[in-house]
């Protein structure tokens, strides 16, 4: 759960706390110049190449909603630079300089750190090398260990005691990459986070809550899903849609209205569409083609589903089942230029490859080349007796003799 002060909200838009998905620009719509999974959605008509990557895969309602204004630039009030003074005072969290925390305000022992997959609650000050400050935040809540917020939080407050206030120096590895946060993120930006752990409790039982509830966390970590999406780190996109998919299937103690239980269905089949593109990122054939089947089932026509269960297979290479499943996708939208290119190039591979397999027969079988046959025909001998009739008159003939012997031997 990642909430600001008052109820939780989906996503809190544009906060360091929660790494919403950063603003899209020119240069950041595609993830990658690899991507070879194209939108199904025609937004714009445009002439391109065929390895032109301008398409990304449809994730369903990946929002983008723009950072708050820029705060007044402010010093931190207690030390970066104290980094420099006091070396043997800052822990190196994970040993390679890249994360490092320092302890402020001592807090009330060891025992009372967070445990993973509680509650807790900060206050949060993050700001830039320069002293700009990007986020106050006087209580952020969220679940520990889920990646509701940036890694370098998820990985130092489970270190802070109950009261500490610490000052956490970071890696834009571990806060927003080389993507940042516009407009006030920079790529690959360092940033110096101030913290103080207020509160740490269990996360509420799955089981008692009620449909909206439900819904509302789900919608949560599906849409931490997308923010990882967005920034090329398909592992914790996964690890976020399956959290989601988690809550959605677990045991209940409350009745659902009809309405909730279609809530839920449509959050899950987001998660399993999107947990697909994840998937299929990291080459997890397998994995993805069950994520497209469990789509299929709720919704035998979706036709996202059906896109990508038509490129699991052809990347599989099963070119026999992938065309099928493909003009099923395009008899449900005929006008999508994308599975018609896509279907006419895996058509044209499937003919390729049919071609390939009967040139190796033949090689692996001996069987005579189309050019040779003729010849070999003149060379056969007209007297040549096919085999069968050969066999038959070999039986005659013994036939003959047996009852000859037989009518001799009764005389």
């Amino acid at each position: 759960m990642a909430s600001s002060g008052e109820e939780p909200r989906s996503g809190s838009p544009g906060r360091a706390g929660t790494g919403t998905e950063p603003a899209p620009t020119a240069d950041t719509a595609q993830l990658d110049t690899a991507e070879d999974f194209e939108v199904l959605e025609e937004e714009e008509e445009e002439e391109e190449e065929e390895e032109d990557l301008s398409e990304l895969p449809p994730l369903e309602d990946v929002g983008r909603p723009p950072a708050p204004p820029r705060g007044d630039a402010q010093p931190l009030e207690r030390g970066g630079g104290d980094a420099a003074e006091d070396p043997q005072e800052w822990l190196d969290v994970l040993g390679s300089g890249l994360l490092k925390k320092k302890t402020l305000v001592p807090g009330q022992g060891v025992d009372t750190r967070p445990r993973k997959g509680q509650d807790v609650t900060i206050r949060l000050k993050a700001t830039l090398e320069d002293g700009s400050v990007v986020e106050e935040n006087p209580a952020l809540t969220f679940t520990l260990g889920d990646c509701d917020v940036l890694q370098a939080l998820d990985l130092c407050v489970q270190l802070l005691e109950m009261g500490e206030t610490a000052l956490i120096v970071s890696d834009a590895k571990y806060c927003y990459g080389t993507q940042g946060r516009s407009p006030d993120v920079p790529p690959n930006a360092a940033l110096t986070l101030e913290v103080e752990l207020l509160a740490a409790r269990d996360a509420p039982d799955l089981e008692l809550l009620s449909g909206k509830e439900k819904v509302e966390l789900a919608n949560r970590k599906r849409e931490r899903g997308n923010f990882f999406y967005q920034q090329a780190d398909y592992v914790l996109a996964i690890n976020s849609y399956d959290i989601a998919l988690k809550v959605i299937g677990s045991s209940s103690k409350v009745d659902f209205s009809p309405d909730e239980e279609a809530e839920l269905l449509d959050v899950k089949v987001k998660c399993l569409n999107n947990l697909a593109a994840s998937q299929l990122k990291l080459d997890h054939y397998e994995a993805a083609l069950k994520s497209c089947n469990l789509v299929l089932e709720h919704q035998p026509g979706n036709i996202k589903a059906l896109f990508r269960k038509g490129k699991v297979l052809a990347q599989q290479g099963e070119y026999r089942e992938a065309i099928p499943i493909l003009k099923a996708a395009l008899k449900l939208e005929p006008s999508n230029k994308t599975i018609h290119a896509e279907l006419s190039k895996l058509v044209k591979k499937h003919a390729d490859q049919k071609n390939v397999e009967t040139e190796m027969y033949r090689k692996m079988l001996g069987n005579p080349s189309a050019a040779g046959a003729p010849g070999k025909c003149k060379d056969k001998l007209p007297w040549s007796i096919p085999w069968k009739w050969l066999f038959g008159a070999t039986a005659i003939a013994l036939g003959g003799v047996a009852l000859s012997v037989v009518i001799a031997a009764r005389n």
